[in-house]
C-alpha cells in the first residue's frame, strides 16, 4: 500500500508564495520521477513540474521562473516552491510519483486572490 500525503496549500494574495509538500510512504521502491500537476475548475489536469531521481527538472512554460520543484530522496518527499503567484494559478494541485506503478496524491487546494 502506497500513500501520498500532500500539504501546504491555502489562500494567498497575488504576488505571494506557497510551498507544497508531498510525502510518499508505504511499500514504494525505486522512485523514478516525482511531479506536480494541477486542475482548475472546468479545465483538464495539466502538468506543472517534474523531477527525476537524478535531479533533472522540467517545467510547464506557464510556471517557469516562478515555481521550483525539489525532492528529498531520503524522505521520499517532493516539494513545489511557488513564488509570484497569480490568480490563474488557482487550482487543486496533485503530486505524482512514478515507480513500478503510478501514484497520485489526493490534491491540495491553492487559491490566489487578486
Amino acid at each position: 500500500q502506497v500513500q501520498l500525503v500532500e500539504s501546504g496549500g491555502g489562500l494567498v494574495q497575488a504576488g505571494g508564495s506557497l510551498r507544497l509538500s508531498c510525502a510518499a510512504s508505504g511499500s514504494i521502491f525505486s522512485i523514478n520521477a516525482m511531479g506536480w500537476y494541477r486542475q482548475a475548475p472546468g479545465k483538464q489536469r495539466e502538468f506543472i513540474a517534474r523531477i527525476t531521481s537524478a535531479g533533472s527538472t522540467n517545467y510547464a512554460d506557464s510556471v517557469k521562473g516562478r515555481f521550483t520543484i525539489s525532492r528529498d530522496n531520503a524522505k521520499n518527499t517532493v516539494y513545489l516552491q511557488m513564488n509570484s503567484l497569480k490568480p490563474e494559478d488557482t487550482a487543486v494541485y496533485y503530486c505524482r510519483v512514478v515507480s513500478a506503478a503510478d501514484y497520485w496524491g489526493q490534491g491540495t487546494q491553492v487559491t490566489v486572490s487578486s
